[in-house]
């Protein structure tokens, strides 16, 4: 990438992620095939340059068979597939992320998620050590090496997948994770290192953090910052809607929404709570950061709210922080993405995000 350019990607609600008011759920915005990929058309006629398919086992459609369906339906736009150690077999995986890649024409990221394996628990620091061993095999395989590897969790002996990524390496690795156990993890095997939400000061001091580990190891890492966006002509008319998003949320809905994840008890759901809880009561924990989308879902649970020129000089302060790349979502995510599309993102000098 050049300097002072990032990578602004967009966000696919593929688990029921996708409200008009929060908490309160809409047919018409359920995850569905047809849903979802307008979501993602739409990011790709709008301009944005990679687009988030998360992935939960409890809600929602296969983040995998999406991508391989919408990819041939792309001309430019790239796809983050989100995948989730627990439920994969590394080399199958690497085949799938390989062929899907071909399909989309070496257009592929990853986003690796430290999942259980559904029905089973696993401890923080085993869960961790088994998805820093999916990395190392996946970066292997895909890098085209063969595979020696004897681990706690594998133990393998492979040559490489008869299907190769266009470019012949391993896509970028995306990852994130508060704890001291995924901080570890991160440093050692991912590329790019993806947080939520805080205050500028919190953000500053993980990414200071992130850098000495990644250090220890021989390492470097870039950096990607998730959150929503509420961007309208006037930063009344943008604080105005997002007061609309919460104005039929309850608190005992909002607490059952947010319970139904799987990722209820993470440090990260900590820190987005934490935010919260020492917001102003209008919400805002800094200026234009508002943290009311967090009452109604777990994970990533602020959103930059204000009209064009206050979210533009919020993305451009984290910029200047070094984050490369930014993850975006709104509610409705179609509607929110338009609005960004033609407001915000034609002032920034973007692009996909390139390993060196």
């Amino acid at each position: 990438m050049t300097n002072g350019q990032c990578e602004v990607s967009w966000f696919s609600a593929l688990c029921d992620d996708d409200y008009e008011f929060l908490g309160m759920p809409d047919a018409m915005l359920r995850s569905s095939w047809e849903h979802c990929r307008d979501i993602v058309l739409q990011a790709e006629t709008g301009g944005f340059d990679n687009i988030l398919l998360p992935s939960g086992y409890a809600l929602g459609i296969d983040t995998t068979a999406f991508a391989a369906a919408i990819a041939p339906m792309l001309r430019r736009l790239h796809l983050l597939m989100a995948v989730r150690i627990g439920e994969s077999w590394p080399p199958q995986l690497a085949r799938q992320i390989a062929t899907i890649d071909r399909i989309l024409g070496g257009r592929l990221t990853v986003n690796i998620i430290s999942s259980d394996l559904p029905g089973e628990k696993l401890a923080s620091a085993p869960r961790y050590a088994r998805t820093l061993e999916a990395m190392r095999i996946l970066k292997t395989l895909l890098n085209g090496e063969s595979l020696d590897h004897q681990g706690e969790f594998w133990q393998l002996k492979l040559d490489p997948p008869g299907v190769r990524t266009v470019s012949g390496k391993c896509p970028p690795l995306y990852f994130g994770g508060l704890s001291e156990d995924a901080r570890e993890a991160a440093a050692q095997g991912c590329d790019v290192y993806l947080m939520w939400p805080d205050k500028k000061e919190v953000v500053r001091g993980i990414m200071d953090d992130m850098r000495a580990r990644a250090a220890k190891h021989g390492r470097t890492l870039r950096f990607g910052y998730r959150a929503h966006v509420v961007v309208r002509e006037t930063e009344a008319e943008a604080r105005s809607a997002a007061d609309r998003l919460l104005s039929k949320l309850d608190a005992a809905s909002g607490e059952a929404i947010r319970n139904k994840s799987l990722d209820t008890a993470s440090t990260g759901v900590a820190a987005q709570t934490a935010l919260r809880e020492g917001a102003t009561d209008d919400g805002y924990a800094e200026e234009n950061l508002w943290t009311g989308v967090g009452r109604a879902r777990s994970g990533c649970g602020a959103a930059i709210v204000g009209d064009a020129d206050q979210v533009l000089a919020k993305l451009r302060m984290y910029q200047d922080m070094g984050i490369e790349a930014f993850i975006l979502s709104g509610y409705p995510h179609i509607a929110e993405a338009d609005l960004f599309a033609r407001h915000v993102l034609p002032r920034m000098q973007h692009g996909p995000l390139t390993l060196d």
